[in-house]
């Protein structure tokens, strides 16, 4: 019953969002109007744009509703806001802006605006927010860079954005975009999550596996309770935060299968946020340019979502810099440089790894505030890894796991691997148990697979 009574009340909140919005789209269609009529009648006198009312929405209950009274937002933010959301829930709003000047037999120059390439409508531009906010008036204008400043709160929350402008081209050419973040947000309620793509190369992760599965050298684990302590505690002294840089920066290295991913999404798991994996070498572009764009992209939206950024295979651009030999270095070290300062200015948690820590600049080493070895795990620690297993599968009785311990030396993500092809190797001959041969077989193939020589 309760989860039905849920269900009725998200059902009724998005019912809520659709009538709010719908309201608040019928206003900037007034807002159009009677800027255009302005505009076309040339007239000192004619109505402003600001004497129109928004609807009343201080009692809303909708998602969009609770968004603009959290926030105050002013007449002219709240059309801005509408500007970007338009397009996406009723683009034919904008088609009066297609009308020809007649003048010079074609659009009017200052309604800004673009057409997409698979969109018919028109896409408003930050010329179209300038034509209608600033109803013509120069000294207007610095308002308007109020709106699209680092410090509004459309930029630090990434609610929305002028898109870069083509080169040499006015600043105010770039087209207004609403994030996809907030528009999930204002129809739905609930959180965007992007998917893995060439713009955005990161994936969310996650694990079944708990601390308890997590096997560390007893001053890396101090570490990581360090990184904890920090994430769980990282507001609390303001003065202090002031002295320091925003963020907190880790370098996790150490051979494969050593526990690197692991913690970084026990991490998350235990502090309620998400842990994307970028993996640098898909990140980095052969083209002079797209590197910093994709970069740029990532850290925009991950900004202000808390989430942990965990770079798998760092030293893909963080590895020792070049002598500037040619263009091609030079790029490199401009990506590299570009990439360290977003990650400096992040406010979030950002984990690099790497296998070898050697690969890294050492020019970048006090840029962490920890860095942390994940060795090869000795004896006792890979006898509690198989213990730690066995909890999950049944293994014979002449399976001596001191002894898999003792001759064996291997990570544990080496372990896991081992046991799943032992396990498929008992389902293939209908065994309800991993046999001691099948597991000896595993680990052959393990050694194999990681270049060492085979132990019979």
């Amino acid at each position: 019953m309760e989860i039905r009574e849920m269900e009725q009340k998200e059902i009724q909140k998005i019912r809520d969002t659709a009538w709010a919005l719908e309201q608040d789209l019928k206003w900037l269609e007034e807002i159009l109007e009677i800027r255009l009529n302005s505009h076309y009648e040339g007239a000192d006198g004619g109505k402003s744009i600001y004497q129109s009312a928004p609807p009343d929405l201080s009692e809303d209950g909708s998602f969009y509703g609770e968004f603009l009274n959290y926030y105050q937002l002013k007449k002219g933010e709240r059309i801005l806001l509408l500007m970007a959301i338009a397009p996406h829930l009723k683009p034919q709003i904008f088609d009066l802006f297609f009308k020809k000047n007649d003048k010079i037999d074609r659009g009017y120059t200052e309604f800004g605006g673009i057409k997409g390439i698979q969109h018919g409508g028109f896409l408003p531009t930050g010329e179209t927010v300038a034509f209608v906010l600033t109803e013509g008036s120069l000294g207007k204008r610095i308002y308007l860079n109020e709106l699209f400043s680092d410090q509004h709160i459309f930029k630090k929350l990434n609610v929305l954005r002028l898109e870069e402008a083509p080169p040499h081209e006015p600043a105010l050419s770039g087209r207004l975009v609403i994030s996809q973040e907030y528009l999930s947000y204002f129809l739905t309620g609930k959180p965007y999550k992007p998917k893995f793509s060439e713009k955005f190369p990161a994936q969310e992760i996650s694990s079944n596996l708990g601390w308890e599965d997590l096997v560390l050298d007893g001053e890396v684990m101090e570490e990581v309770e360090s990184i904890l302590t920090w994430i769980k505690h990282q507001e609390k002294d303001r003065g202090f935060h002031k002295r320091i840089m925003p963020g907190y920066r880790a370098l996790f290295y150490g051979p494969p299968g050593t526990g690197k991913t692991l913690t970084a999404t026990l991490l998350g798991q235990q502090t309620k946020r998400m842990v994307y994996r970028i993996d640098l070498s898909q990140m980095v572009s052969k083209y002079i340019g797209e590197t910093e764009k994709n970069l740029s992209n990532l850290f925009d939206i991950a900004e202000n979502r808390d989430w942990i950024l965990f770079f798998d295979e760092a030293d893909a651009l963080f590895g020792q810099r070049t002598e500037m030999k040619d263009s091609k270095d030079r790029f490199a070290n401009q990506e590299t440089a570009y990439l360290l300062q977003r990650i400096e200015s992040y406010h979030g948690i950002v984990i690099l790894a790497t296998n070898l820590k050697p690969n890294i600049d050492r020019a970048f080493m006090r840029r962490f505030q920890a860095i942390l070895f994940f060795g090869m795990p000795n004896t006792d620690q890979r006898l509690k890894l198989w213990k730690n297993i066995q909890n999950s599968v049944v293994f014979d009785q002449d399976v001596d796991l001191m002894e898999l311990a003792t001759q064996h030396e291997l990570s544990g993500g080496a372990i896991n691997n081992i046991v799943q092809n032992a396990w498929i190797s008992s389902i293939k001959k209908k065994s309800e148990n991993i046999e001691k041969v099948d597991l000896l077989s595993a680990i052959r193939r393990e050694y194999l697979k990681e270049g060492k020589t085979v132990i019979n």
